[in-house]
């Protein structure tokens, strides 16, 4: 395999543009139209050590200028997906999505899901029932997107059943390919014992952004995350024959995400695979070993 073409500034050539900076300086050097994909999360201004606590009213407004760039960058068959969770203060949550959708509304841009992801682990509260979800915010310009569903269908809960009258009597009722996934998702955080955990507190799963990539892009459309933290998304991209666009304003997480990458280009980096289920404690021999992955282009041989 041959190495990825990485840059640091806009290049329509590379396999990823990984920017150490702040993403509206990124944002500036591309072109109108040109990504099919926006999928990030943003700080929640909780203070986290990548992120500097504000005003929430100053929160709101750096992301409007973040968003308005996001919107400009992308086509019009493209898609904008904004995964947040909530803003905590004085111990009263705020949900995130709740106060960013004007913004998105404002632009002109379509909800066409609001996807609730799930995960079984996290902080223990004390004082109010455990956060055990997040949301994921998927807007359109058109409604007429790419979708591709065939490409992250799940296996039907009753693969065998069938249609009991009418024509289609005695023929499978379910799609062949199997389900569609729902705006439910159930896929675990990256907690210690996850095999991607880096030294990120908040870091994306692999799986949950290939599902992304793999229904709203097409191979060798661009994908953005102006958040990039330890480089998740740009792998789903590259595993899939995207080309990637991120920015990363802290140093550390940009080194791990260039570690992550030099794994992946030999073969080494170890990622939990889309089709492995929930650990079930009661049925420990359905899971499945980590899935290892390889970026990069083939070797041309004249």
């Amino acid at each position: 395999m041959q190495a990825i073409h990485v840059t640091e500034r806009f290049d329509p050539t590379a396999d990823l543009v990984l920017y150490p900076g702040d993403c509206r300086e990124l944002l500036s050097q591309v072109p109108d139209g040109l990504v099919k994909l926006v999928v990030t999360s943003p700080p929640y201004n909780l203070g986290k050590p990548y992120e500097r606590r504000l005003a929430l009213d100053r929160y709101l407004e750096q992301q409007r200028q973040i968003i308005d760039e996001c919107v400009r960058v992308l086509s019009e068959t493209g898609s904008l997906c904004w995964q947040v969770g909530n803003y905590v203060e004085d111990g009263e949550i705020v949900p995130l999505d709740v106060l960013l959708y004007p913004i998105f509304a404002e632009r002109g841009l379509h909800l066409r899901n609001r996807i609730i992801w799930h995960f079984a682990h996290g902080l223990h509260a004390a004082k109010r029932f455990s956060g055990r979800y997040e949301v994921i915010l998927w807007f359109t310009k058109t409604d007429r997107p790419t979708f591709n569903l065939d490409a992250v269908r799940v296996p039907q809960k009753y693969p065998n059943k069938k249609h009991f009258k009418g024509p289609r009597q005695g023929l499978p009722s379910g799609h062949p390919l199997g389900k569609n996934p729902g705006d439910v998702w159930e896929i675990p955080n990256v907690k210690a014992n996850h095999v991607e955990k880096t030294d990120h507190p908040c870091q994306f799963p692999v799986e949950l952004i290939e599902r992304l990539v793999l229904a709203l892009s097409d191979e060798g459309d661009w994908v953005l995350d102006p958040f990039l933290g330890v480089g998740s998304s740009a792998l789903a991209a590259l595993i899939h024959h995207r080309k990637a666009i991120g920015a990363e304003i802290v140093a550390e997480y940009v080194a791990i995400t260039r570690e992550r990458l030099r794994l992946a280009e030999r073969g080494e980096l170890r990622i939990r695979p889309m089709e492995r289920p929930v650990y079930d404690p009661l049925a420990p021999s359905a899971s499945m070993p980590p899935r290892t992955v390889q970026i990069g282009k083939p070797d041309v041989h004249l």
